[in-house]
């Protein structure tokens, strides 16, 4: 058969159908098969049934699907027109193009449902398959693809009710911000408010006097004003502002600029009240009150005066730009002197600069500082400094130092040092020794002055009676130095007398050996040596004194002779100050009266005395100490005065700089007057690069100074001839 053949086309299996029906609807098999063939057919039955009423749910699930969808377009499409009639605009509607036919997927009942076309218009629901007048269709549900589905249309009341509860929330948040700042932070930004306002001013202290003995001012203060500045409230330019302050405070615009302009520390905190100058004139302070700058602050303060400029500077010291004492006395009585600032705050207008009346307003009062009264007498200090000044100068002195000690009460009548300085401008100086006090703070070889304490132990310890006599010779050598004398006299018998008027070397170095070298380095100690006298100068030097053990075989010749170890000329005053005092040494004191603020004198601890030599043995000194001045032998006849009996020793030491000796002596000559009745211990030294002899460089101030102290105080002239010495046994 060929592919047109009809029987090839055919269904073999429908044909088979039809012949196993019969017209009432049963097969030929089924109405033979009894009761399982009627069994089988309920079944069927059954499941058809069942799949029938699955298809109408899903049916009827999207026909409602597609009434919803419909019902909506036709509303947009309703709303769409009535717009268009509205505006005028009325155009015809677009078709939507047909979507191409798609395939239904396969449902359970295995029916293949056919892709319709999208239709734009109404959509009839469809027809039970073989109903009569219309098209037998297919089985099972049919697919409706919807439009695009339009926005939907919002709910006003969700809307409400969301911007109700945001500004509930921010109702409620703003709420708590207030009662936050009004309750929880009200302190805090209330203080904070205070302190753009408030400004706080220092009220300086009036520091202490310094006073002479007499009572007459050496150091104080007086009213004077402080310029400062609130970098916040500045008007202008800093640095223009800088400019124009420069000239009347005496400071480069370079320095004052920066404080004007700064106005926060470096933790951020702003900066209210900063000290351009203290101590400045009223006249000055007044000129800058009338340049009406807010940012300017002109206030109370205090300067410090030192009438007498350099007359005893180096003593009294000097005072910082923040009314510190940095110097002398100034910085030893610092905390004595300064008393406590106190402050005023006040809150300040920002527009006028001046306190707000009536606001916050608090007051601390300052509490002045004490006065000290020392044992110096400015007259006569004034006369030991010119004479000092002179004789550096006559000899080309590199420094020196002259003081005048009272017998007895080891006070302190006069201290000069010179190279000086000028204590009222103290920071105009060529070189920072001007500040120095050499009479405490300066230590050299002291050379022969120190042979007293060997004469002293001498006669103590019973080696040599006051007027006995000895051999001495040239020269003596110990170690592997040789010590010569300076007066030429040979191998001679000398007195003790002879011995101190020539300041023998050899005779100095026989006696110590007498006395032993551990005797010796005590009564070097009982004199004062090796330690601060404690006078009061801050930075006092001790000196060094040589132990017996750490002695060389040449320490036999030079420690006697005052080598080989340092002392100050105060320790040197100290010392003739003890044998004056009939053998009792006296600490030397610069401080008389600690004077409170009410003028109440405080008690002062008394100076350590004790006794280092017996009354006999400092009388025999005292009298034989006048040989150096009235023999004719004598290294100190320079020194001699026409109506006072004067005792004294020369001394020619060294200076050591780091750890050398310099060229040239330390030159010196330290004593009591009068002889007789010593009242007051004076002693010179200087340091003579180019060389000289104690005698001839400072016998003439010793003399001097001893002249005007004895008749400024009255001391009755001496009515016995001055004695006569054998000097040669």
């Amino acid at each position: 058969m060929t592919e047109s053949d009809p029987r090839q086309r055919r269904d073999p299996s429908s044909i088979s159908r039809a012949r196993r029906y019969t017209p009432r609807g049963r097969t030929v098999r089924e109405a033979a098969g009894g009761e399982d063939n009627r069994a089988r057919e309920n079944g069927a039955r059954d499941r058809e049934a069942a799949r029938r009423e699955r298809n109408r749910n899903t049916q009827q699930h999207e026909e409602t699907d597609d009434l919803a969808a419909r019902r909506r377009r036709e509303a947009a499409a309703r709303s769409r027109e009535r717009r268009q009639r509205e505006t005028g605009a009325i155009t015809e509607p677009r078709r939507a193009e047909p979507e191409p036919a798609r395939s239904e997927p396969l449902r359970r009942t295995g029916t293949v449902r056919p892709t319709q076309t999208r239709r734009t218009g109404p959509i009839n629901p469809p027809r039970r398959a073989g109903a009569r007048g219309g098209p037998v269709r297919a089985t099972g549900p049919i697919e409706v693809r919807p439009q695009a589905s339009l926005p939907r249309i919002g709910n006003p009341r969700r809307r409400l009710r969301m911007a109700a509860a945001f500004v509930m929330i921010l109702l409620l948040v703003s709420g708590a911000r207030l009662i936050q700042l009004q309750v929880t932070d009200s302190a805090a930004y209330a203080a904070d408010a205070l302190n753009q306002r408030l400004t706080t001013e220092p009220l300086p202290a009036e520091r202490g006097a310094i006073l002479d003995r007499n009572g007459n001012r050496l150091a104080y203060s007086m009213e004077a004003n402080y310029i400062a500045v609130d970098p916040g409230m500045v008007e202008g330019d800093p640095a223009e502002l800088a400019a124009n302050l420069a000239p009347l405070l005496g400071r480069p615009a370079s320095e004052l600029e920066p404080v004007i302009a700064t106005k926060e520390t470096p933790q951020g905190d702003p900066i209210r009240f900063a000290y351009l100058q203290r101590g400045v004139d009223l006249g000055i302070g007044d000129e800058i009150r009338e340049m009406g700058n807010l940012g300017l602050i002109i206030g109370d303060d205090e300067r410090r005066v030192v009438p007498g400029h350099d007359l005893a500077a180096n003593v009294i010291g000097f005072t910082g730009e923040e009314g510190t004492g940095l110097g002398g006395l100034e910085a030893t009585y610092d905390d004595w002197l300064s008393g406590e600032d106190g402050e005023v705050s006040y809150e300040r207008s920002q527009s006028t600069g001046l306190a707000i009346p009536g606001a916050f307003y608090r007051e601390e009062e300052a509490v002045p500082g004490n006065d000290i009264q020392l044992t110096l007498d400015d007259k006569l200090q004034y006369q030991v400094q010119n004479i000092l000044q002179d004789t550096v100068k006559e000899h080309d002195a590199e420094f020196g130092s002259a003081m005048v000690m009272e017998v007895g009460s080891g006070e302190m009548l006069a201290m000069a040092s010179t190279p000086t300085y000028d204590a009222a401008n103290p920071f105009e100086v060529d070189s920072e020794e001007a500040y120095r006090d050499y009479g405490t703070q300066a230590t050299v070889d002291p050379g022969s002055i120190h042979k007293a304490i060997v004469f002293a132990a001498a006669l103590e310890e019973g080696c040599i009676e006051p007027d006995g006599t000895m051999p001495v010779a040239q020269t003596i050598t110990k170690g592997d130095q040789v010590y010569p004398d300076g007066y030429q006299h040979g191998d001679a018998i000398l007195s003790l007398a002879g011995i101190i008027a020539q300041s023998s070397n050899v005779g100095t170095i026989q006696l110590a050996d007498c006395i032993g070298k551990e005797k010796l380095y005590e009564y070097q100690l009982a004199f004062g040596l090796g330690q601060p006298t404690g006078v009061g100068i801050a930075g006092e030097a001790s000196g060094i004194l040589q132990e017996p053990q750490n002695w060389s075989g040449t320490s036999y010749g030079s420690v006697p002779i005052g080598h080989e170890g340092t002392a100050t000329i105060m320790q040197m005053a100290a010392l003739y100050g003890a044998i004056a005092n009939d053998g009792v040494y006296v600490q030397p004191t610069l401080v008389e009266h600690l004077i409170d603020a009410d003028g109440e004198a405080k008690e002062q601890p008394e100076p350590e005395t004790h006794r280092v030599i017996s009354q006999e043995t400092a009388e025999d000194l005292q009298y034989l100490l006048q040989a150096p001045i009235v023999d004719e032998t004598g290294t100190g006849r320079s020194a001699q005065l026409e109506n006072y009996h004067l005792a004294g020793k020369t001394g020619t030491g060294s200076l050591v700089v780091d750890g050398e000796y310099a060229p040239g002596n330390v030159t010196s000559f330290v004593g009591f007057a009068p002889a007789e009745d010593p009242q007051y211990v004076v002693a010179v030294s200087v340091y003579v690069p180019g060389g000289g002899g104690g005698g001839s460089t400072t016998g003439e101030a010793f003399k001097e100074i001893n002249e005007f102290a004895l008749g400024y105080f009255g001391v009755r002239p001496a009515t016995e001839p001055a004695p006569v010495f054998d000097v040669w046994g």
